[in-house]
């Protein structure tokens, strides 16, 4: 399972590439190293808040977006919270989950 550092990192990454900005020019507009950057969004650094809000205002975009990382969720990820889910579902919503599976995977 990923960690919440390296969710935020690529959470981060993906807002930055969707305003096509570069590392280098995202971190020259927010005063940071541009490697300090890159290891923000591959997950090896957190981002103190300032460099956050920084980063929040250069992508125009709330903080709360980058806390927003449900579908950058590995396979595996979202096998087990299917899983913990349907544990808590009764037998019968069970049986209709899993015909509407099949009708979709087939």
């Amino acid at each position: 399972m990923r960690t919440t550092k390296k969710l935020l990192g690529e959470r981060i990454k993906e807002l930055r590439k969707a305003k096509k900005l570069s590392q280098d020019k995202l971190s020259e507009q927010i005063g940071i190293d541009p490697k300090h950057l890159s290891r923000i969004e591959v997950g090896n650094s957190y981002p103190s808040l300032s460099t956050l809000e920084k980063i929040a205002i250069a992508l125009n975009v709330g903080i709360k977006e980058f806390f927003e990382f449900e579908h950058l969720s590995s396979r595996k990820d979202l096998i087990n919270n299917a899983v913990k889910l349907l544990k808590d579902t009764d037998e019968e919503r069970v049986k209709l989950i899993s015909k509407v599976i099949r009708a979709i995977v087939n």
